[in-house]
């Protein structure tokens, strides 16, 4: 029987390519549709909100972090996609005990590249998963100054920036996040990668910092103009704007057109 391993190092054993697929990361469902898998896929959450058709017809088993398991197991799956960070270890554990269940844990591009060869060989899309993963690697390469697998810029080169997930009370993306390497290709450099994965931050702490660049994210907190306004009275000289979260934070299929989101956001 074919066996595979997770990024957490665990082995699944599969008799056959799954047919009967749950995603409980948003990220990774795109990645299925991409990948052709639309007849396997029998299950996704309610924040799975690509494709839209996808959301708008798939049975939802709950949330990301919220797994009903009663939904779970009325759709019968022969194998459940999850993530370290994104769903509740304990739920995830629970249905492991009954399902096969291949978990990602993605913390750097070259991460993601891999998430996505393994997806494409347990479902039968190796071929297409290669083509993907290799396409998305080629576009960040072609980022101005950027190398792949990616390295941290010299202080010298890269832009000193700060990246808010939430408010009250503010925190922000920190060390060893899937963020902070996507900042890296931007050509930030994060003030907060020496910190906890998700800091919780005093804004006048930052004040005095020169040069600092804000960046508000569309998830999973919704920063909108007015924000802007409310930083701009702690830090009237930072520069701050609003950012697509989902190119920094989503890393299946989406990496396609983050690299060029990435080119033409302003870093000056």
């Amino acid at each position: 029987m074919p066996s595979f391993s997770d990024q957490l190092g665990r082995t699944i054993s599969l008799p056959q390519p799954p047919r009967r697929i749950i995603s409980l990361v948003p990220s990774q469902t795109e990645l299925l549709y991409t990948l052709g898998l639309d007849p396997a896929v029998v299950g996704i959450t309610k924040f799975c909100v690509h494709p839209e058709a996808w959301f708008r017809s798939k049975p939802r088993v709950g949330g990301t972090k919220a797994v009903d398991p009663a939904r779970v197991d009325a759709l019968d799956p022969d194998l459940i996609i999850a993530n370290k960070e994104e769903n509740d270890r304990s739920q995830v554990e629970a249905l492991a005990a009954r399902y096969p269940v291949w978990i990602s844990d993605i913390k750097t591009l070259g991460g993601a590249l891999a998430m996505i060869r393994s997806i494409g060989e347990i479902t039968g899309k190796t071929a297409a998963a290669e083509t993907l993963a290799s396409d998305i690697a080629d576009r960040f390469a072609q980022l101005p100054g950027k190398k792949l697998p990616q390295t941290n810029l010299s202080s010298s080169t890269a832009l000193r920036a700060a990246y808010f997930i939430w408010r009250d009370p503010w925190m922000a993306a920190g060390g060893d996040t899937f963020i902070t390497d996507m900042l890296h290709y931007c050509g930030f450099t994060n003030v907060f990668a020496g910190s906890d994965r998700y800091p919780t931050v005093d804004l006048s702490r930052l004040s005095g910092q020169k040069d600092l660049h804000i960046l508000l994210s569309s998830e999973p907190y919704p920063f909108r103009g007015r924000h802007i306004d409310e930083i701009k009275e702690i830090l009237p000289d930072a520069t701050i704007r609003l950012v697509d979260g989902q190119y920094f934070s989503w890393y299946g299929s989406r990496l396609l057109e983050a690299a060029e989101y990435f080119r033409r956001l302003p870093v000056s």
